[in-house]
């Protein structure tokens, strides 16, 4: 845990947080500023600082996420009408938190910015 990361201290209970899915692994919750309809925050438990720090060791906190990804669309009821995940790396990436996460963001149609 870093004790200066907002998304280690929701994943500690520190704090608080509507929360979607959780197991041993990947934390899943509300996002406090949402851009979507549905907008859902799926983070792994261990303080993982960007996309490019998931090493070797680290790859099965990603598939993790990516899995809880899919269960959270499930659960918010988008999963056949269509959503979109996205990860930011690093500052330039829009990254704002370092702690590795996805948003999952749906329950409109979305905007054709990427192509």
């Amino acid at each position: 845990m870093a004790e200066d990361c907002i998304f280690c201290k929701i994943v500690s209970g520190d704090s608080p947080s509507t929360r979607v899915y959780e197991d041993e692994k990947v934390l899943a919750f509300e996002d406090i500023h949402p851009m979507a309809p549905v907008h859902v925050v799926v983070v792994p438990k261990r303080h993982i600082p960007t996309l490019l720090d998931c090493t070797d060791d680290r790859r099965d906190d990603l598939a993790a996420v990516m899995s809880v990804v899919q269960e959270v669309a499930k659960r918010k009821g988008i999963d056949q009408s269509g959503f979109r995940t996205v990860i930011n790396c690093n500052a330039e990436g829009g990254q704002l938190i370092f702690h590795l996460h996805a948003h999952v963001l749906g329950g409109k149609k979305l905007a054709d910015e990427m192509g």
